[in-house]
């Protein structure tokens, strides 16, 4: 091969050439005129290099690659199979909607929650389209949408009267209940308030929970009709109503109202509701909370998984969160139902004695004793001695 220093004189030429021939427009024809310079400046015999087909046509385009499918974070894996959580709001609030979070933050399953009515939940687990239902109350006895389902009690809960903060009224007795309900009782003067009639709030779906069990225990019936002026589908709503209502009247549960300040809580037969009450059973319109599930469901796996995590650890420790007591806390109560539901059927009818202070004192010194600093302790200490005062001054009276 000849080097460009080889041309001699020639040199400059051929570079001028090659430079006039770099201002072309035409690129294909700058190209032929820049090779056969390269020949003349490579030699006889030497071949130009090939024209590119990118200077002739377009490249075919290659077909598009599919994108890689994008990888899992480190750690994460998809979530277990999930389930379709339906009933009362009073559920939901109470338990379920933390509940269902902590359960999916913990990777355990999606809950997917349709809060509505008890009836509703219930009735969606008989056929299939939902695989839990939250229940205040225990199955219908010879309601057959109700006979194939598995009810599981998760929590102790109270129904609580409500009325407004405005209203001086403070508590209310069982015998009251039942003539107000009843349509008898229609003035709060009768309760120590203001010579008002009673404004009377009342669940219009059918065999809610909350009602349901209040019925049950003032009438023992709990689908009893009722006189009630005032009626709405939940509790949420009701609860609502009663706020903007100084003369208002209703039911609902304690976990829901317990730090809303514009809801006064009436005491019953002089006991007011907190853990401490419905443990000791001294308070007492306790009830169980359920998770109602059909045994034989295709998702039963899944949705039995959910009712565990409910009485675990977790579970019980977010059940707590909400003024709400494990049932695995006060096992005794269940014991206790159909006995408690005796005492509060004599006094309706203004009989029976007022309820014993044993449990009030055995509660507190079983809690001291145990979480000597919980608060769940203080309370019932504070309990069991008002208990010990009423007594000690009914006894100095004369009237024990």
């Amino acid at each position: 091969m000849r080097r460009s220093e080889d041309l001699g004189d020639n040199a400059p030429l051929l570079l001028q050439q090659v430079d006039r021939h770099k201002v072309k427009k035409d690129k294909k024809y700058t190209f032929i005129l820049l090779a056969g310079s390269l020949g003349i400046l490579l030699g006889p015999g030497a071949a130009a290099p090939a024209p590119a087909q990118t200077a002739t046509k377009p490249a075919a385009s290659k077909p598009a690659t599919r994108p890689a499918a994008k990888k899992s974070a480190p750690g994460k894996t998809a979530l277990p199979p999930g389930i379709v959580w339906r009933g009362d709001r009073a559920t939901e609030r109470a338990f379920v909607a933390d509940l269902a979070k902590q359960y999916e933050l913990s990777r355990l399953g999606k809950v997917t929650l349709q809060p509505f009515s008890t009836i509703s939940g219930i009735d969606a687990v008989n056929s299939g389209s939902a695989d839990v239902a939250g229940s205040a109350r225990p199955a219908m006895p010879g309601r057959a949408e109700e006979a194939n389902l598995t009810f599981y009690p998760i929590a102790w809960e109270a129904m609580v009267p409500i009325t407004s903060p405005k209203n001086p009224a403070d508590g209310i007795t069982l015998k009251q209940l039942y003539e107000i309900y009843s349509g008898q009782l229609k003035t709060w003067k009768d309760l120590g308030g203001l010579d008002e009639p009673i404004n009377l709030y009342a669940i219009a779906a059918p065999l809610d929970g909350v009602d349901y069990v209040l019925r049950k225990y003032i009438y023992n019936k709990g689908d009893q009709p009722v006189w009630a002026g005032r009626q709405y589908m939940n509790t949420d709503k009701l609860e609502e109503g009663v706020t903007i209502d100084p003369h208002g009247l209703g039911f609902t549960t304690l976990s829901s109202v317990w730090n809303n300040k514009a809801i006064k809580i009436l005491k019953v037969e002089g006991v007011a509701a907190n853990t401490s009450t419905i443990k000791d059973g001294s308070y007492p319109l306790y009830a169980p909370l359920y998770l109602a599930a059909k045994k034989d469901s295709k998702n039963f796996e899944a949705t039995e998984k959910f009712i565990k995590y409910a009485s675990s650890d977790t579970g019980k420790a977010i059940i707590r969160k909400h003024q709400l007591v494990p049932v695995d806390d006060a096992p005794a109560l269940m014991a206790e139902l159909d006995a408690n539901s005796a005492w509060v059927a004599e006094r309706v009818q203004g009989r029976g004695e007022p309820r014993p202070t044993s449990a009030p004192n055995a509660t507190a010194d079983y809690l001291v004793r145990t979480q000597p600093n919980s608060v769940e302790a203080q309370e019932a200490k504070a309990r069991a001695a008002e208990i010990m005062a009423q007594k000690k001054a009914a006894k100095k009276s004369g009237n024990p």
